[in-house]
């Protein structure tokens, strides 16, 4: 069913919807950017169609609107630990694009079907959730969800283009036909991006043989000039899921407190670091290999099927301050790869 909405009526439409939901879209934040004189895109509540960034890639992701930076997991006092619940009775409705559509579905599997156990906190939030796709069918430079197979999704409840003016509405979930009863009849199917500037080619790591070889690349020790660990690609990565967990005591002489589970990253110094001091990756190029083999092999390996855990946003590349092309990383790993691939055969073929 697709609808042509303008853009007056949409957002008397979303004064409607938000009588149920909170609704969450890319939106501009002035001179907030990272760099100087720079805007910054990042999800937020919206009040009115006007304030959604839609020919622009935000800044960051928006997987913070459902898997919260920092979250409260449990109260407790000195005899005393209660859970902490949700206050709000709303749901969500978030407006987002196909790549990080499929982003949730690597957050739902980590979080959902990792194990035997459904992590309530992320699935309490995720439940409230209902998904309006912005049609996306040109991509930005640094995109290559073509590549990683992030660039389509039928995984959504509506989606959106933006004409001049006005909408084309496709609803899929029959909860939202209510809203747009009355508006003009419109043959809208979105459409996707079909080719990225950034192409990128992925790994083969077919044996354990191969991934130990992988693992003794010399190619990894280049980031240990190049990155600064300073884990500014998790942050703004769709798919990273790394947290710590803190108790926060409320003050020195109390024993009344909260425990929290906070945003970390895979590439900070201190990440792995265990009791008694020892770490597991200590080097740039130890947590660079460990990043990227778990976004291009590992979770595959895991988990099955053709999904890789990386959807080819680029906003890892557009944040990092050094400038390291996450995409080019993947491509060189390949490379290295097919080296490795093509002695082996060629080895073999010695000793036959």
């Amino acid at each position: 069913m697709g609808y042509y909405v303008s853009s007056k009526r949409m957002d008397q439409i979303i004064n409607e919807l938000k009588k149920e939901y909170k609704i969450y879209a890319p939106k501009r934040f002035k001179n907030r950017g990272w760099k100087p004189n720079t805007d910054l895109i990042r999800y937020d509540e919206i009040n009115s169609v006007s304030e959604i960034i839609y020919d622009e890639k935000s800044d960051f992701s928006p997987k913070e609107v459902f898997y919260p930076i920092s979250q409260t997991l449990l109260y407790f006092t000195e005899d005393n630990c209660k859970e902490s619940s949700i206050d709000d009775s709303k749901n969500i409705i978030l407006f987002a694009r196909p790549c990080d559509i499929n982003g949730i579905k690597r957050l739902d599997t980590i979080f959902l079907k990792n194990g035997n156990q459904e992590d309530n906190y992320y699935k309490r939030l995720r439940d409230k959730l209902k998904i309006f796709m912005l049609e996306c069918r040109e991509g930005f430079d640094n995109c290559f969800c073509v590549s990683m197979g992030s660039n389509q999704t039928d995984n959504y409840s509506a989606a959106v283009r933006f004409e001049q003016n006005g909408l084309l509405v496709e609803i899929k979930n029959n909860e939202f036909k209510k809203y747009f009863d009355g508006e003009i009849s419109r043959n809208f199917t979105p459409e996707f991006v079909q080719s990225n500037q950034k192409k990128v080619n992925l790994p083969k790591i077919d044996s354990t043989d191969t991934l130990k070889k992988v693992y003794s690349l010399e190619f990894w020790k280049d980031f240990n000039d190049k990155c600064l660990s300073c884990g500014a690609c998790n942050t703004v990565c769709m798919t990273c899921s790394c947290f710590d967990t803190r108790d926060i005591i409320y003050n020195e002489t109390s024993l009344n407190g909260e425990r929290r589970r906070v945003w970390s990253s895979c590439m900070l110094e201190d990440f792995t670091i265990m009791a008694g001091g020892h770490g597991v990756r200590n080097t740039a190029g130890e947590r660079m290999r460990f990043k990227t083999l778990h976004k291009v092999y590992d979770y595959n390996f895991r988990f099955g099927g053709d999904e890789h855990m990386c959807v080819g946003c680029g906003r890892c590349v557009k944040r990092c301050p050094q400038e390291i092309s996450f995409s080019d990383t993947i491509s060189k790993l390949s490379e290295e790869v097919a080296k490795i691939s093509s002695e082996k055969k060629a080895s073999t073929e010695v000793t036959k």
